[in-house]
């Protein structure tokens, strides 16, 4: 995910062109490091989202939904003291760096004009957003407090002046001559996009690499062609945004035709961004509050695949049943031949139709009507036992299905299902129930479903959790809507609100089904779909199990731009 100098570089112009001479109308924090600032500007809204995430640091304008809190974070509650109603006077870059500076003029309580900088950088883990006074330079405040402790060469404080990252000492690809660049690689030291990334301010190892691709062996001349024209692309602002999708994904605004698999091209780099980044970071935020839950889930599906084998160890035992009850019989027949203090007798196993002999195992210690009761107790025992663990595999199962069911919808999970799941965990016992409060009380909401919509505009619903699958299936939906599942996969039970829908509908639910399913990343999914009426929940079953019957299947492969065309 290379948010490098030159996606910042293109990133940069769009805000100069749609942002400048913008008001700042809104300001949220809805995470610890993310911050949303709605900006009115030619009598549109638009959203801009700065993120500091250490894995998904960028900048960009968003259309994606988030909740904020009821309690704006002390940050958020800064920034809305300088910046509300203040006015975007400039957004420039630094060099072809990661860093990107708005100007922005508000006025103070006499009613002055005055300056303010609000300054983005974006550098992995090292992120920040930093508030600086536009005239004396001294950071007002800043999303992460880096103290004199932490880092002794940089330190930011609110107070402490505003100093840059350290230099990089790199070329900058938009002045430098073609050849200078030329001259600086050593062509027989190897390792050419390496060099080309300690070299040049802004390019990331995937474009360095595309040099390489396009040069092919090449010499000094082909190199120095294809960086000719890669700068004037630069210089010309002639980017085309595109997100590659293969074994994972990726973007950038040049062509990177090193890269394979399926491309989706974007109109502004702003479009692109937004796209690839929706939900990833919710999911990693989502991943870090569900640890505890993940290892809880893990740990019983451990303990259920142990105690799994000792059944099937039981069960194998279990099956020798029948010697023992024919050799008590055969001992019984036998009583007048055997003596106490035997320890084995040999007779004629009159079960068998060649009439073989067998020889039985005798404690010296019992009389031979006790060693015969002794097989037939064991017999008994076995017997017993069989029925019994029968039972216990059938528990096990679908105590294991269960569990990989709530492994497969954390993976799946908003921020706002993390809730319902554990409490679902704490209804089932996993989880210590928590002291009931007033606010405990009051949340009994019901469990609100995915909602989407297909292409004639019918209702889909998605159950996102147990207790929502059990609200859409049991009780939302009407006896004639389309209920689906993957077939034998964990996953979301998904609502058709309609008695006949259309084959193109069926199929875009069975793409959610899929989707949000333990499958995926696979191809050609089963998805069974059949009416509300053909869905049964069995008693005493666990949350979210139901059966069905009259179904019919549909295979499909999950496509997750089908799935952003279908939210509403």
């Amino acid at each position: 995910m290379p948010f490098d100098g030159i996606v910042t570089y293109a990133t940069t112009n769009e805000l100069h062109t749609k942002l400048t001479a913008g008001k700042i109308t809104k300001i949220y924090q809805p995470t610890e490091t993310e911050v949303l600032f709605t900006i009115r500007n030619r009598g549109q809204n638009t959203v801009l989202l700065c993120s500091i995430h250490p894995t998904y640091s960028r900048i960009h304008l968003t259309e994606e939904m988030f909740q904020n809190p009821k309690e704006p974070p002390m940050f958020c509650m800064v920034l809305r003291k300088y910046l509300s109603g203040a006015i975007i006077k400039k957004i420039e870059q630094r060099g072809l760096e990661r860093i990107i500076q708005f100007t922005i003029h508000s006025r103070n309580e006499i009613g002055d004009i005055t300056e303010k900088k609000l300054i983005m950088e974006i550098m992995g883990r090292h992120s920040n957003l930093l508030l600086v006074d536009g005239e004396d330079g001294h950071i007002i405040d800043s999303l992460k407090h880096v103290s004199s402790w932490q880092n002794r060469h940089r330190t930011i404080l609110p107070g402490q002046t505003y100093q840059l990252p350290p230099e990089q000492n790199k070329l900058n690809p938009l002045l430098i001559r073609p050849e200078q660049l030329i001259k600086k690689l050593d062509f027989n030291a190897g390792k050419l996009d390496t060099q080309i990334v300690n070299l040049l301010s802004g390019f990331s190892p995937v474009v360095a690499k595309e040099i390489v691709h396009q040069a092919h062996l090449g010499n000094e001349k082909v190199y120095e062609q294809i960086f000719t024209d890669m700068q004037q692309q630069l210089l010309d602002k002639d980017f085309t945004p595109v997100i590659y999708r293969n074994q994972k994904e990726d973007y950038h605004v040049l062509p990177l035709t090193h890269l394979k698999g399926e491309k989706q091209t974007f109109l502004t780099t702003n479009g692109m961004l937004d796209q690839f980044y929706t939900g990833k970071a919710e999911r990693d935020r989502v991943k870090q509050q569900t640890k505890d839950l993940a290892r809880l889930l893990k740990n019983e599906l451990a303990k259920n695949k142990r105690k799994q084998k000792k059944h099937a160890q039981t069960m194998q035992k279990a099956q020798r049943k029948e010697h023992y009850q024919k050799a008590g019989e055969l001992l019984t027949a036998h009583l007048h031949l055997v003596t106490q203090g035997d320890k084995q007798i040999t007779v004629v196993d009159y079960y068998d139709p060649e009439q073989k002999q067998l020889t039985i195992d005798l404690n010296p210690l019992k009389t031979p009507s006790e060693n015969a009761q002794a097989y037939f107790k064991t017999y008994q025992k076995l017997k017993t036992s069989e029925l019994k663990v029968k039972e216990e595999i059938a528990k096990t199962e679908q105590e294991m299905e269960y569990l990989e069911r709530l492994l497969q919808q954390i993976e799946t999970a908003s921020i706002q299902d993390i809730e319902e799941i554990r409490e679902e965990l704490r209804d089932e016992g996993y989880l210590k129930k928590q002291k009931a409060t007033k606010k405990k009380k009051a949340k009994t909401a019901k469990p609100v479903p995915e909602k989407y919509i297909a292409s004639d505009g019918t209702t889909i619903l998605v159950g996102k959790n147990n207790k929502q699958n059990e609200y859409v299936t049991m009780k939302l939906a009407a006896r004639d809507d389309i209920w689906l599942h993957t077939k034998d996969i964990p996953g979301s039970h998904v609502i058709i609100r309609s008695a006949t829908p259309s084959e193109d509908t069926i199929l875009e639910a069975a793409q959610l089904a899929a989707y949000f399913s333990k499958s995926r990343q696979s191809s050609s999914v089963p998805v069974d779909y059949t009416k509300i009426r053909h869905v049964k929940k069995p008693n005493g079953a666990k949350p979210g199990f139901v059966t069905y019957d009259n179904q019919k299947t549909v295979f499909v492969t999950p496509n997750e731009q089908l799935i952003h065309k279908l939210t509403p």
